[in-house]
């Protein structure tokens, strides 16, 4: 006899209630995803600073245009003093296996400041074909 098999995705039960609200809510609040922010660069919408914290050979080797590169170690208050206190900052690195964007967003949070991480970093703005500057291109 065939035994069932129980559903891993319905294990446990899918919220549908305040919690959830929160939970997606949150997330939002902490996380962009690259078609967001390029729907907003191509439509002029310049409300955040787009940062690439990866390396910065890694940066010149490609980075999205606009991005500045500062990399999450070279971060201090100092540095970061050029910037209004209010600035809204969208920090990418490498992708899903690189916690940069992480460490980076946690600093500049330290620092007072307002940060979303890109998900999925350069690696999925690549894959959604947006257009990246590439060195010597």
């Amino acid at each position: 006899m065939r035994r069932k098999h129980i559903s891993q995705v319905s294990r446990a039960l899918a919220a549908a209630d305040d919690k959830a609200l929160e939970f997606y809510g949150d997330k939002l609040r902490y996380e962009t995803d690259p078609a967001d922010v390029h729907t907003d660069m191509e439509n002029g919408v310049d409300d955040f600073v787009m940062l690439d914290v990866r390396s910065a050979d890694d940066y010149r080797d490609k980075h999205v245009a606009g991005a500045i590169s500062l990399p999450h170690s070279r971060m201090s208050k100092k540095r970061m003093a050029q910037f209004p206190d209010d600035t809204l900052f969208v920090v990418y690195c490498w992708g899903p296996g690189c916690n940069g964007s992480t460490k980076a967003a946690l600093k500049l949070t330290q620092l007072g400041y307002a940060v979303k991480e890109m998900i999925g970093g350069i690696e999925y703005w690549e894959q959604e074909g947006y257009p990246l500057v590439k060195q010597g291109g």
